[in-house]
């Protein structure tokens, strides 16, 4: 049982409770025997669950992106990932730890590695700036990507920021630059490059590592150009209508799937990734490994040509 609930599920976390308390009460066995009971509870829950979760809407799927115990990053890192070797700094200005990055091993394949990690305690949600990567952080994305291109490795991005820092401190450091600079060398890259949304992939933060020639998505993530709250603030004159900016901005791997925005959605476990993180992140690399297969003899200038074309596409069928 995860140990944060999202508001809309109360009625599953009153059951969960009540069968967590009869378990408890079984391992004592002092009363009669609640086998039955407790049997009838849990498929009780395990319906709720499902029924809850197959018909989640846009706003309940940015909660579910956001939730805290969804796998970050450095989980990924942990159970895909072999010899993970941490590359810092941008060479101009320091390190971001918004933005984690280095060379690994991907299932016997040198590959080199980036994305956002957010933190989960205090401390560390502050060291991560919670994921919002400053201009250094973009730098060194593109430093990262320097070396692959000339070490001929394939490149690995893993996207989960609500967007890019929009404080004082990236301004004058150039954030809108970095961010264009990163999202250049993506497109100009002559290696292999999948991404996958994790969690948020929000604005220019999320595309400067995500031009990708192959942009996987975690079914129940959110990828979109602001955050509902930003757009409803914008367009509605009130944050407080996040909720109807989510069902307007088509956010979700279902409705950018069928825009072509994405190519493909990672299924979760039931319940979410944060239910069960080692099987989402296995199905997330069972994903990549899938994607970088489909890439696999191209040569060069066809790694590029697919990757423009892949976002000139964009929109096309909607203009005919």
């Amino acid at each position: 049982m995860p140990t944060t609930y999202l508001d809309f599920e109360k009625p599953i976390a009153e059951l969960e409770t009540k069968i967590a308390e009869l378990e408890s009460l079984s391992k004592t066995g002092d009363g009669p025997s609640i086998s039955d009971e407790l049997k009838k509870l849990k498929d009780k829950a395990a319906k709720q669950l499902k029924d809850t979760y197959s018909s989640l809407t846009p706003w309940r799927k940015t909660q579910v992106a956001r939730h805290p115990e969804r796998p970050h990053f450095t989980d990924y890192v942990e159970h895909l990932l072999d010899d993970f070797q941490e590359l810092a700094g941008d060479r101009v200005f320091g390190n971001d730890e918004a933005v984690i990055g280095g060379l690994a091993t991907f299932r016997g394949r040198s590959v080199v590695v980036m994305g956002h990690e957010k933190g989960r305690t205090t401390e560390s949600r502050l060291r991560h700036n919670f994921g919002m990567a400053h201009p250094e952080g973009y730098r060194k994305a593109v430093r990262l990507m320097d070396l692959a291109d000339k070490f001929k490795l394939p490149v690995l991005s893993f996207v989960d920021t609500a967007g890019a820092f929009p404080g004082k401190a990236g301004e004058e450091r150039g954030q809108a630059e970095a961010i264009a600079r990163s999202t250049e060398r993506c497109l100009t890259l002559s290696v292999p490059m999948v991404s996958l949304i994790i969690g948020e992939g929000g604005s220019g933060g999320a595309i400067a590592i995500a031009a990708a020639n192959k942009v996987l998505m975690m079914e129940h993530s959110i990828y979109s150009v602001i955050s509902p709250e930003g757009c409803a603030s914008i367009l509605y004159r009130d944050a407080g209508k996040a909720r109807d900016a989510a069902e307007a901005m088509k956010i979700t791997s279902d409705d950018l799937l069928k825009l072509k925005v994405i190519d493909a959605i990672v299924k979760e476990p039931v319940g979410g990734a944060h239910r069960d993180p080692q099987r989402a992140v296995s199905q997330a690399g069972k994903a990549i490994e899938k994607a970088l297969g489909e890439l696999d003899g191209l040569s060069e200038a066809e790694l590029r040509r697919q990757r423009r074309e892949r976002f000139y596409a964009i929109g096309r069928e909607g203009l005919n």
